[in-house]
């Protein structure tokens, strides 16, 4: 079982239409959060789906920080 927790809001895909993802999730042990490009190396968003990525980590930021002081 793995420690992240996606951020199950998130349902970004690059541009292209090639399959590409993007995921956020946050380290329910650590609190780190991580951030995934999933089946490659790069993604092309449009300005909305930045913005929906950006809100995501944002999320995430506040569940790593209600989890406790273990990161900065």
């Amino acid at each position: 079982m793995s420690a992240f927790s996606s951020d199950l809001e998130l349902d970004v895909y690059d541009v292209t239409g090639n399959g590409v993802q993007v995921d956020v999730a946050t380290n329910t042990l650590t609190g780190t959060v991580r951030l995934s490009v999933l089946w490659t190396q790069e993604i092309l968003l449009s300005a909305g789906d930045a913005e929906r990525v950006a809100q995501s980590l944002l999320r995430a930021a506040e569940h790593s920080r209600r989890l406790g002081p273990k990161t900065t």
